[in-house]
C-alpha cells in the first residue's frame, strides 16, 4: 500500500492520556483475521470506541467531535503488547499520521516507521504541555517537522526536539517502503555490479 511522503505537518491533535496502551486494544486479535489490509480503521479502539450493541461510546475521545486531526497525542508506553503491525495499519488508515508519546514500544515503533506512521518520542514534561494546550484549546495547532526533527506548538512557539532513524526518515520522507528504498537504489546497484566484472 502506497505511503504518504512527510515533511511537515500541521494538525489539530487528538488527545488520549492513557498509559500503557497496548496492540490489542489498539485493534483487538479478533478483527486479524482479514487477509487483506482493508477496515481495519473501523476497528480502532473497537472495545474503547463502541458497546456490545455496537453504539459508539460518547465518553471516548474518537466519538467526541471536540477533538480531531492526524496526531494522535497518547500517554506513556504507546504500542505495547503484541508485535501485530495491524496496530500500525489501524491507525494509518483512520488517518493518523503521527503519534506522540513519551515511550513507545519498541516493536510498535518499527511498525508504525514501516507503514508511514511516524512515532515522535518527546519528555514527559513537553507531553503534560501538550495535553493541556489541546485540552484548553482543542483547536491548538502542532506542527512536527521531520527534516528538523522537531514539534512545535504554534500558539506559543513552546517546541522541543525527537529522534528518527535516519533511514526510516529519508524513507518517510520521500514516501518509501522498504522495497521502494531497494528499486531507488537500482542504478547504483547495476553500476556496482558491472564495476564487479
Amino acid at each position: 500500500m502506497p505511503i504518504d511522503k512527510f515533511k511537515t505537518l500541521q494538525s489539530t491533535a487528538v488527545p488520549m492520556p492513557i498509559e500503557n496502551v497496548d496492540t490489542d486494544q489498539i485493534i483487538p486479535a479478533r478483527f486479524l483475521k482479514a487477509i487483506e489490509r482493508k477496515d481495519f480503521d473501523k476497528n480502532l479502539f473497537r472495545d474503547w470506541r463502541y458497546d456490545k450493541n455496537d453504539q459508539p461510546k460518547p465518553d471516548f475521545v474518537l466519538n467526541d467531535s471536540t477533538y480531531s486531526g492526524k496526531i494522535l497525542v497518547a500517554g506513556e508506553n504507546f504500542g505495547s503488547g503484541s508485535s501485530r503491525e495491524h496496530a500500525a495499519w489501524a491507525l494509518y488508515d483512520y488517518g493518523f499520521r503521527v503519534i506522540v508519546s513519551s515511550f513507545f514500544a519498541d516493536i510498535f515503533k518499527n511498525n508504525a516507521l514501516n507503514n508511514g506512521l511516524l512515532p515522535v518520542q518527546i519528555s514527559a514534561e513537553f507531553l503534560e504541555k501538550l495535553f493541556i494546550a489541546i485540552q484548553k484549546d482543542p483547536g491548538t495547532l502542532i506542527e512536527v517537522n521531520l527534516e528538523t526533527e522537531k514539534i512545535i506548538l504554534l500558539a506559543n512557539g513552546d517546541n522541543e526536539s525527537f529522534e528518527i532513524n535516519p533511514y526510516k526518515k529519508e524513507c518517510l520522507i520521500k514516501g518509501y517502503d522498504d522495497i521502494d528504498y531497494l528499486l531507488s537504489l537500482k542504478d547504483k546497484i547495476q553500476e556496482f555490479e558491472q564495476n564487479l566484472m
